[in-house]
C-alpha cells in the first residue's frame, strides 16, 4: 500500500470513514502520521466548540461575579471555585459517571455518555470557569476614567456595556485568554483516557499515538509526531488570536517592528 493509499484509507478513520481495522503489523511512518493527524480532528472539535461556547458563559459568569446581588454573585463564585479547584482529569471521571447515573433514570440523556457530547460539556464548563476568572480580573482593571467618560456622554445600561465595558474587558483579558485557549486544546488529549470510551477505536491524536507506541514498543516516533501536530495547532491559535488582538486594538497606533509570538511556559 502506497502512502497515498494509506492517506485515503485512514485520513478520516477517527470519524468512522475508511478502513475499519487499524494496522497491526509492519507500521510505516505514513500510517502513523496519517492516523495521528486523523485523531487531531477530535482535538480540534472539542477545543473549538468548548472555547466558543465557554466564551459566552464566561462573560455571563464574570458579570455575575461583579453583581451587587448575592443570589447572582455567590453561585458564580462557587462555579468558578469548583471548576478551578478540582483537576480536569477528575472532572471527566465525575462527569461521565454522573451522566451514566442520569441515563438510568432518564434514558433520553444517554447521549451525554458519548465522548462527542459528554466530554464537550465538561470542557465547556471547565474553560468557562477559567475564562470567567480572567474576564473578572479584566473587569476590575477597567480604568475608572473610561467609565466616568461614558457616564458623562450619557451612556448607560446595555449601550455602556457594549461600547465601553465589553471591548475594554476583552482588550485587557486577551493575552491571558490566548493562553487559556492553548491550554484548552492541549487538555483535549485527556478525553479518551478518562471514562468516556473511544467507540470502534475512533479516538483522538493521543489515542492513536499511544496505540502505535504500545504496538511498536517505541514511543520516540509517534509521540514526536503528536507533539509536532500540536505545535502547528498552537501556532494556528496564536495567529488567530493575534488577528483578534489587532482588531480589538485597531484604534491604537501600530507598533513598529516585527511581531513575535510569546508563549507562557508554566501555567
Amino acid at each position: 500500500m502506497s502512502c497515498w493509499d494509506t492517506v485515503q484509507s485512514y485520513a478520516f478513520r477517527s470519524l468512522g470513514y475508511g478502513e475499519r481495522l487499524l494496522p497491526s503489523t509492519d507500521f510505516t511512518m505514513c500510517q502513523q502520521v496519517t492516523l495521528i493527524g486523523s485523531g487531531l480532528l477530535w482535538n480540534i472539535y472539542f477545543g473549538a466548540l468548548s472555547l466558543v461556547a465557554g466564551f459566552f458563559l464566561a462573560t455571563a459568569v464574570a458579570l455575575a461575579r461583579t453583581s451587587h446581588h448575592v443570589w447572582l454573585r455567590k453561585p458564580a463564585e462557587w462555579f468558578v471555585f469548583v471548576f478551578r479547584g478540582s483537576p480536569l482529569f477528575i472532572q471527566f471521571f465525575f462527569g461521565y459517571f454522573l451522566f451514566l447515573s442520569l441515563k438510568g433514570q432518564f434514558p433520553g440523556l444517554g447521549i451525554l455518555t458519548s465522548a462527542w457530547l459528554g466530554a464537550l460539556v465538561v470542557l465547556f464548563l471547565n474553560t468557562a470557569a477559567y475564562s470567567a476568572e480572567i474576564f473578572h480580573g479584566a473587569l476590575q482593571a477597567i480604568p475608572r476614567g473610561d467609565l466616568e467618560a461614558a457616564d458623562a456622554y450619557g451612556l448607560s445600561g446595555w449601550t455602556k456595556f457594549r461600547r465601553i465595558v465589553w471591548p475594554t474587558m476583552l482588550r485587557l483579558a486577551w493575552p491571558a485568554y490566548t493562553n487559556e485557549a492553548i491550554f484548552l486544546f492541549h487538555a483535549t488529549t485527556l478525553v479518551f483516557f478518562t471514562g468516556f470510551p473511544a467507540i470502534q477505536q475512533k479516538g483522538d491524536a493521543l489515542y492513536y499515538a499511544s496505540y502505535f507506541a504500545d504496538k511498536t514498543f517505541n514511543p520516540f516516533v509517534p509521540y514526536p509526531i503528536l507533539a509536532g501536530y500540536f505545535i502547528l495547532l498552537t501556532l494556528s491559535i496564536v495567529g488567530l488570536f493575534y488577528l483578534g488582538s489587532r482588531r480589538l486594538n485597531r484604534h491604537l497606533p501600530s507598533r513598529s517592528g516585527r511581531w513575535r509570538a510569546k508563549f507562557q511556559v508554566i501555567r
